[in-house]
């Protein structure tokens, strides 16, 4: 199967590939990098920050149009999918939908129906733009908003959800938002991960013994390292403002059982290099499910303390894998989690060892492409079927 990803959140495109691959499609990851993340891809659309950089991304993309046909599948990471305007997207998904065979819609981050769901209907009991029944007021929330109702970029999205073969949502969250406008198309599957597999036994049986064998708290003199990252761009959306000024709390109250690492807008790799050493990792606050970056963490056996909320585990379908540290979106929440991980060393221990079982039995690259290529190849299979009717 020839298969085109066509833009890149948080390094999903990137791995998923690496997963196709594995399983021996053709695979192109055209994308931007996701900006200064600098996530790898085959061919570079990075927009110049020179004068007339959208024309010179279009340039670009002329020169390079026949690497943009003759596809199975181009599954695009969201309607905003290269760095050019809305409106001119439009001919960008037309001349795609010409000249493949199929087109998916990713649902990986901000979009309309996100913003719609969070702003007006309101499912989750919070959100990157509710909390309860009242609206987010933060400047990025109203930016986002101003963005996306009642504009180009609406009508783009709502164009590409009708008009695609099927949409793809990463998250819990997203597929919320998209599963009663188009239940016939929307699907969730799980973010791909690379998983660590160089540590021993996390079974049930082991973690039941483990847990059984945890020492309480204060037992060892041992510091809790915790790592945080900051995107300054969206830091009070994210909620990372209120989770660092919490760690810093906890540290000052227990500077001799907990570490703090903070890094800032940096690459991907270099990201991950600095995280490495961390025990837990602090994000996304709003968030019901670990982001991509929480995940990523989690394959090395680092804690996340972030989204765990009971809806990530029913749509996967687990009753008793839960390790993830979740949080309400407030600083007491994320206080009081980072204080109790620092005085618990044995928990941190079995949480560390059941975050890498959790990603290697939901979140595995390999198992993910897998449930991908089925979605794509029921796609096709309807084609052959129209193909077959039409000779009858």
């Amino acid at each position: 199967m020839r298969i085109l990803l066509l833009g890149e959140y948080s390094n999903v495109h990137a791995t998923l590939a690496l997963g196709f691959r594995k399983l021996g499609h053709q695979v192109t990851v055209a994308s931007n990098g996701d900006f200064w993340k600098n996530y790898d891809r085959d061919i570079d659309l990075a927009r110049s920050t020179a004068h007339f950089g959208g024309i010179r991304l279009i340039i670009k993309i002329i020169r390079k149009l026949n690497a943009f046909m003759g596809y199975d599948i181009v599954q695009l990471i969201n309607p905003m999918f290269l760095e050019l305007k809305a409106e001119l997207l439009f001919f960008a998904y037309k001349f795609l939908r010409k000249h493949n065979k199929h087109v998916i819609l990713g649902a990986f981050g901000m979009d309309y129906y996100w913003v719609e769901s969070g702003t007006i209907h309101k499912p989750l009991r919070y959100s990157d733009f509710n909390i309860g029944n009242q609206n987010r007021t933060n400047k990025d929330a109203i930016k986002e908003q101003k963005d996306w109702v009642g504009t180009a970029k609406e009508r783009l999205n709502k164009m590409i959800a009708s008009d695609c073969d099927a949409i793809v949502c990463g998250l819990y969250e997203y597929w919320i938002a998209y599963k009663d406008h188009y239940p016939q198309k929307v699907h969730f599957i799980p973010l791909p991960i690379i998983p660590d597999l160089s540590e021993g036994d996390t079974s049930s049986s082991n973690r039941q013994k483990s847990l059984e064998s945890s020492p309480t708290k204060y037992e060892s003199i041992k510091k809790t390292t915790f790592f945080i990252g900051i995107n300054k761009e969206r830091n009070e959306y994210k909620g990372t403002d209120i989770m660092l000024q919490a760690a810093l709390d906890a540290q000052a109250k227990m500077p001799d059982r907990i570490d703090l690492q903070i890094v800032e807008s940096i690459p991907f790799k270099q990201y991950r290099q600095l995280m490495i050493s961390a025990d837990a990792i602090l994000d996304q606050l709003y968030s019901y499910t670990p982001s991509m970056n929480s995940l990523e963490a989690m394959s090395h056996g680092i804690i996340c303390i972030g989204g765990g909320e009971p809806e990530n585990y029913e749509i996967l379908g687990d009753t008793e894998l839960k390790p993830i540290i979740n949080v309400l979106p407030t600083y007491q929440s994320v206080f009081d989690k980072v204080i109790f991980l620092a005085q618990n060393r044995g928990l941190v221990e079995r949480f560390k060892k059941e975050s890498k079982e959790y990603i290697n039995l939901y979140h595995d690259y390999i198992k993910v492409a897998s449930k991908y290529l089925t979605i794509y190849n029921e796609i096709l299979c309807q084609d052959c079927a129209v193909k077959a009717h039409k000779k009858i």
